[in-house]
């Protein structure tokens, strides 16, 4: 609904489509707010005349814009930009930012905002400049919150739910059923009026201890307040006998109009006496040619809050407070500056219980269009910086109205999202207080099997019971790795692997509430000094054939010389001296060959390996000759039997590379890890055993899976 992009005038037009598809015609459209016509006529200009003007561009952007076609406002937004870049306003970089934002296209959209932060002209400067906007899913990430779609929505515009002694009100244009139903030309539907309805806490099917907020039951709000025109946004005074609410400049049939024969909006004040809603009177601070509504009245009731289009603002729509003296007397309107205003629209404020100042606006820096935000109100009528409210109360589109109860913990917000029943829908919310979860931390050391040195860099890696990794760690240079905040009471597999590590296999391990976890991991690492070492090749007696035990620790052999593809080497064979000499020689000869065969069947160049010898029992490395072969037991004569595989070229090429992957490694396992928080902490599935149900509990926009796919998309973007 267009109320969210203006202040909702009524448009007295005469008619004007008979003037042809001018310019001038079109900007009338426009000027009256009348954006579907106007973008009508400016894409006319633009295809049948070939007026490619900054004026035409940028207006047929604004009314897309305006009427929330992001897609189409993205089009012309880029063509904007692509043929005016060197002359082109802040203003029009930023809508086209937040389209792109609302279309999904954060990457895109975040290179404008850094654009625009290096801008001498803009007033979002220091803004821009924060890092935390860039992909700002997260501000209710340890908070579990239900959302619900009212059942009260229909096919129109709906929104603005606020809670009074068990009942809602919100404004609606669902049709009254009268005869003459008066359509509001601007998007073909019915005028809004006020409706009420009753408050139920109901039980979720899918978690029974859970509950949701609903209204039922819903009935238009008696006359007077109830007119032929607009009624909005109503808020009452904690007795409920006095109500303020929006209505267009209209006194019983007679309509007011400014000078452009446009009927702007007002705020009214009645009183509830024996039962009837009467005395019905405009606000002194009204006028006639500008537009005064959505008022908020502060938990005092000694301050109105509302939001004004008047003379002397920042932007297009600011929000103003004006102090409340009493027998229908008002203080002077106070803009409530540049912390909260911007140079486009603030909207929709709610004060809250604690003081704090909820609103909707598209100038401050969100994750689409209208996004709703917060600030503390400080004893000296200060306003602490804002903070956007994030997932689930905003999203890609518009999203306003924001309303919390004074526990805290329930509300209402109202949003075009996709997937809505409507054009505007009411969207009730559950803030959930769950008792405390058991989580605790695993931690432990790394070291390699060879000499129990600590190991500087290994991934380490958990995985639950099905594979799926759960978190990824880097050992420091102590070999220390921890993970923190896992689930008690689970079993888990932990594993560590290096680059030119071998890994001695996952360990399986069990968090038990109240008990210290400290699970200790060994590599056995392949390159010791200029040797590639791995376990010993056996081979069937009296053959140099390459068995399947033997290819098995040949592959990390491959391994190390694909992973560094500079390092050459050279192979010794050797044997025991067990046998003729000359005959051991000529064996571990064939051996060395068939070894270095092996290798090169496996994709491995030639000149790589510059050398396989067999030296026999030339090189014994203990007493175990000829003359005490008798006295050595199988243990002693095995370990003459080795090769070694040396290489020549190429040692500093591996701790460069070595050191190389340890950064790329801290960096893929910071990023993976953030990213995989923020997707259990924000798209929990709902427990119910129906499909239909399965819903995120965190926004009931579209099904987790397909909204962790796209943001994943976007992410990796």
């Amino acid at each position: 609904m267009n109320l969210k992009n203006t202040l909702l005038p009524i448009l007295l037009m005469v008619t004007i489509a008979g003037f042809g598809q001018s310019k001038k015609v079109a900007d009338r459209y426009y000027d009256e707010f009348s954006y579907v016509q106007s973008a009508k006529l400016y894409k006319a200009l633009i295809e049948k005349k070939g007026d490619t003007s900054k004026h035409v561009i940028s207006r047929l952007a604004d009314s897309y814009y305006n009427n929330v076609e992001t897609e189409k406002a993205e089009k012309w937004y880029q063509k904007l930009a692509s043929i005016y870049k060197n002359d082109l306003e802040d203003r029009y970089l930023f809508k086209y930012a937040q389209v792109l934002r609302s279309n999904g296209k954060y990457k895109k959209s975040d290179s404008i905002f850094l654009t625009l932060a290096s801008s001498k002209n803009n007033n979002r400067k220091e803004e821009l400049k924060k890092e935390n906007y860039l992909l700002d899913y997260s501000s209710n990430k340890n908070v579990r919150i239900g959302v619900r779609n009212l059942a009260i929505n229909t096919p129109f515009s709906d929104f603005g739910g606020m809670l009074l002694n068990g009942k809602s009100y919100f404004t609606s244009a669902v049709p009254k059923g009268g005869k003459r139903e008066r359509i509001y030309k601007w998007n073909n539907q019915p005028f809004l009026n006020i409706y009420s309805a009753e408050e139920e806490i109901q039980t979720l099917e899918e978690n029974v201890k859970d509950t949701v907020l609903t209204l039922v039951r819903p009935r238009l709000i008696d006359v007077p307040i109830s007119s032929d025109y607009h009624e909005s946004t109503p808020v009452f005074t904690n007795d409920g006998k006095t109500i303020y609410f929006t209505r267009n400049n209209v006194s019983g049939k007679k309509v007011g109009r400014d000078k452009k024969n446009t009927s702007n909006l007002k705020i009214y004040k009645a009183n509830f006496i024996n039962g009837f809603w009467m005395n019905v009177r405009e606000l002194p601070f009204n006028g006639d040619e500008y537009s005064v509504g959505h008022p908020a009245l502060s938990p005092d009731e000694k301050t109105l809050y509302f939001v004004s289009n008047m003379p002397g603002g920042f932007g297009a729509t600011d929000i103003y407070k004006v102090a409340i003296l009493g027998d229908d007397e008002y203080g002077e309107p106070v803009n409530l500056g540049e912390t909260i205003n911007t140079s486009d629209k603030e909207m929709f404020p709610f004060i809250g219980e604690d003081n704090t100042l909820y609103f909707s606006s598209n100038g401050h820096l969100g994750l689409g269009l209208l996004d709703i935000f917060q600030s503390k109100i400080k004893n000296d009528s200060i306003f602490s910086s804002i903070k956007n409210l994030g997932y689930p109360f905003n999203s890609k589109r518009d999203d306003f109205s924001f309303f919390i109860d004074e526990t805290g913990k329930k509300g209402f917000f109202s949003s075009n999202r996709k997937q809505g029943k409507g054009d505007d829908d009411i969207y009730s919310f559950f803030i959930y207080t769950d008792p405390p979860i058991c989580k605790q931390s695993i931690e432990g050391i790394v070291t390699e099997t060879v000499n129990n040195t600590p190991v500087d860099g290994a991934t380490v890696k958990l995985f639950d019971l099905q594979g799926k990794v759960i978190k990824e760690a880097i050992s420091d240079f102590n070999g220390k790795y921890v993970f923190n905040d896992i689930l008690c009471d689970k079993n888990y597999n932990i594993l560590a692997s290096k680059l030119d590590h071998k890994t001695t296999g996952k360990r399986k391990i069990k968090i038990i509430k109240g008990k210290p976890t400290n699970v200790d991991l060994n590599l056995i690492p392949l390159i010791v000094g200029n040797q590639i070492v791995i376990n010993p090749i056996y081979f069937d007696y009296n053959r140099a054939i390459i068995r399947e035990d033997a290819q098995y620790e040949l592959e990390n052999i491959v391994t190390v010389m694909t992973n560094h593809p500079e390092v050459i080497i050279k192979i010794e064979s050797h044997t025991d001296s067990r046998g003729p000499s000359d005959y051991n020689r000529k064996l571990s000869d064939r051996r060395a060959k068939s070894t270095r065969d092996y290798i090169l069947s496996r994709g491995i160049e030639k000149n790589r390996i510059i050398s396989a010898i067999g030296y026999g029992e030339d090189q014994l490395l203990n007493d175990c000759n000829d003359a005490n072969k008798r006295k050595c037991t199988e243990e002693e004569h095995q370990k003459n039997r080795r090769s070694y595989f040396y290489i020549v070229k190429g040692v500093d090429k591996i701790k460069a590379r070595q050191e190389a992957e340890k950064i790329a490694v801290q960096k893929r396992i910071s990023k993976r890890n953030n990213f995989l928080d923020f997707l259990r902490k924000n798209f929990k599935k709902s427990k119910s055993d129906r499909a239909e149900d399965n819903k995120c509990y965190r926004d009931a926009e579209r099904d987790c899976n397909d909204k962790k796919n796209i943001i994943l998309k976007n992410y990796k973007n």
